[in-house]
């Protein structure tokens, strides 16, 4: 089947690039053909090993909509209006174009809301009778309460791998901040303080660095990785102790590499994600002896936990597919 695959892509954000490139992988071992719609087709063609198109351009969207077997809208937090109206308006309107064309659509391993009450009068309106994955359970009673059902995926991202060569460093702690959560940043730093007087090396991590990089640099730690690149964001998380992370996909992969994490929750999916992995979650504004306690000691997620999380994200491609017309 020709898959198309719309999301946040192309816009150097390494939470949605790691979505994009496990899509694009998934996708090509089950033998299919993804194309991901994109801000930057050249740059996500070579980060994925595939085809993608402009994802604003209203002739080339119907173009690749005819052409496809399935439209999969997600991953990640595609569906909410807390941030603009205008999410949903490109997203449910992709949608809507699909069925207008006749192109089997199913909403792919998202978190939905936050939603305003007309907001969720919109998704109810464009996606009832669509499968409907995502990756939270938190997700799930959100569409229940819409009065739709939905089936429990996994973020696509807890499918990457770390490269084999990286190892393990005991004394590494990552902290991955986000520049538009102001309020962390003070405790973030405290902490980063007081690992290194303990002796700990603290590595931090803007993987959105346009947004994130002047807040990872602020937070006085002995490195700083600004990069959006999936893999190797990856395997600077691989190679630590333990991660905290206000961006979301710190703490995703950080499951993904084994590493034991704690989420400070800005936004509900990360709440979500750490009670569904069941890992620490703290406010933006944490209680820095807590926080320290729980690196210290390597509280994380439970590993049972977190397996089937992966087995649910493997498993959804198949619930996904099986809307396609192949």
């Amino acid at each position: 089947m020709r898959v198309l695959v719309s999301g946040y892509y192309g816009f150097a954000n390494g939470g949605d690039e790691a979505i994009a490139l496990s899509i694009a992988r998934e996708l090509k071992e089950r033998g299919h053909t993804p194309v991901l719609l994109s801000a930057d087709p050249v740059h996500t063609a070579a980060l994925c090993g595939c085809e993608a198109v402009p994802r604003m351009q209203p002739l080339t969207l119907a173009r690749e909509l005819r052409r496809a077997d399935l439209l999969l809208s997600g991953g990640g937090g595609l569906l909410q209006d807390k941030t603009s109206a205008r999410n949903l308006t490109y997203y449910l309107g992709l949608i809507r174009l699909a069925r207008l064309l006749g192109t089997p659509a199913a909403v792919f391993n998202q978190s939905i809301g936050p939603l305003s009450v007309r907001g969720g009068g919109r998704v109810v309106r464009s996606v009832r009778g669509l499968p409907l994955i995502v990756r939270d359970r938190g997700s799930l009673r959100t569409l229940e309460t819409l009065g739709l059902q939905g089936e429990l995926g996994g973020d696509p991202a807890l499918l990457l791998r770390p490269s084999p060569e990286v190892v393990r460093g005991p004394e590494t702690v990552v902290i991955a901040p986000r520049g538009d959560v102001a309020e962390s940043l003070p405790p973030l730093r405290e902490l980063v303080r007081t690992l290194q007087a303990q002796g700990r090396r603290v590595v931090a991590l803007a993987l959105m660095p346009a947004h994130d990089g002047e807040a990872a640099r602020s937070l006085g730690a002995d490195a700083v990785l600004e990069s959006a690149d999936p893999q190797q964001l990856l395997d600077t998380i691989a190679a630590s102790s333990y991660v905290v992370g206000v961006r979301l996909h710190a703490l995703i992969l950080a499951a993904a590499a084994g590493v034991p994490f704690a989420g400070l929750s800005y936004d509900p999916k990360v709440q979500g994600f750490c009670a569904d992995a069941g890992a620490p979650v703290h406010s933006t504004r944490p209680d820095v002896g807590l926080l320290l306690e729980q690196v210290q000691q390597g509280v994380g997620f439970d590993d049972r936990c977190v397996a089937e999380m992966q087995d649910r994200a493997r498993r959804s491609f198949d619930l996904a597919l099986a809307a396609g017309r192949g």
